[in-house]
């Protein structure tokens, strides 16, 4: 199980999180069992790779046609997103915290030793000491390279050279979140997850353009108001939808920096979904969908209890989980119904499965990565 939070100051935060884990390695409820499943719709694997195996958050970059993927141990890999061609491999010398991020060009991840290290078209060119761990993929745009720290500092550097540009630190809390955060782009602005709002800030500055929060932090300890937002955020059109740690789903009119609509909910695993629903499952992996336009539920299935989903995926009309066992779930997003279920390796699913063009893209624990095309 992999570290959830980090601590910043005091013992007693440090306690908590103790606490805390032990009552997550405890006994868990058994995975409900698979139903038979008679496929509604068409799909198959077209391909499949492997790196090392992934310790971390690992989130596959699709860019230019490739998927771009990397393993534990440092190895990153760029494969034709159609044929599953290698089109080169590069080992960056250290265990990686985090990745991955790419333009096409530029590739850029974090290591445990806290650097950031980017290849340009597979070639490692330059790395740079971050001062703290980083656990969200990087985000290359416009010739940069945005990083976010467990302690929500926000880093700008020349994607070309490594010169650090500007660095936007705000008012922390004891207690953050070590798990992927939110770093994305919508249109000229460059959005952060810090805590529990999402915060709008300018590329090229680093200055804040607007900020709202998705949920109000409750409880009586640190670890009880932990809400940090999770990565990767669903963008659809103008409205960027993200999960607030064990706290709440909610939605943000992005154009103005306001909130359109939070619904107290657990989980800790990112949402998915399209223009008519953003779905997640719970902390029990009961799954949910929400009307993207205001926030009414739709649907809810329980078919999944325990069984450790991961992030969701929206692909045409179907919404994409993969589980503990390495079995990826479609599901219809109108109805929540079953209609196709793949296998991969048996080891769990990390983070949400990704798409480019028409083919998916699902990476494993043990370091599988399998493209499905649903047809």
């Amino acid at each position: 199980m992999t570290r959830p939070f980090t601590a910043h100051l005091g013992i007693a935060a440090c306690a908590a999180v103790a606490v805390l884990l032990a009552a997550c390695g405890s006994d868990k409820p058994k995975p409900t069992p698979l139903e038979p499943l008679a496929a509604k719709i068409a799909g198959r694997q077209v391909w499949s790779a492997r790196v090392d195996s992934v310790p971390f958050p690992l989130a596959v970059a699709v860019a230019g046609g490739r998927f771009v993927a990397a393993g534990g141990d440092g190895t990153v890999v760029a494969l034709d997103a159609s044929t599953g061609a290698e089109v080169w491999r590069a080992q960056v010398g250290a265990k990686l915290s985090a990745g991955v991020g790419s333009d096409g060009r530029f590739v850029a991840v974090a290591t445990v030793g806290n650097e950031m290290v980017v290849l340009d078209n597979g070639r490692p060119t330059w790395r740079a000491k971050l001062p703290a761990r980083s656990v969200t993929p990087p985000l290359v745009a416009g010739e940069r390279v945005f990083v976010l720290t467990v302690d929500r500092v926000v880093l700008a550097f020349d994607a070309v050279d490594g010169k650090l540009i500007w660095t936007l630190q705000r008012p922390g809390d004891a207690l953050t979140l070590g798990q992927a955060g939110v770093l994305m782009a919508f249109k000229d602005t460059l959005v952060a997850g810090q805590g529990p709002r999402l915060t709008g800030i300018d590329p090229l500055r680093g200055t804040v353009r607007w900020e709202t929060a998705i949920a109000t932090p409750r409880g009586t300890n640190e670890v009880e108001r932990l809400a940090d937002l999770v990565g990767p955020a669903l963008r659809v059109g103008d409205t960027i939808c993200a999960r607030a740690f064990q706290s709440a789903v909610g939605c943000v009119d992005a154009d103005a920096g306001t909130l359109k609509w939070s619904r107290n909910v657990g989980g800790i695993q990112a949402v998915g979904g399209g223009d008519s629903v953003v779905v997640g499952a719970d902390a029990s992996d009961r799954i949910s969908a929400w009307r993207q336009s205001n926030g009414e539920l739709a649907w809810t299935s329980e078919k999944f209890l325990h069984r450790g989903l991961s992030g969701a995926l929206g692909a045409g009309r179907s919404i994409v989980f993969g589980d503990l066992e390495g079995q990826v779930h479609f599901l219809d997003r109108e109805t929540g119904d079953t209609v196709l279920r793949l296998a991969t390796d048996g080891s769990g699913v990390v983070g949400a499965p990704v798409l480019s063009g028409t083919t998916m893209l699902v990476a494993t624990r043990a370091g599988g990565l399998f493209a499905f095309r649903p047809e």
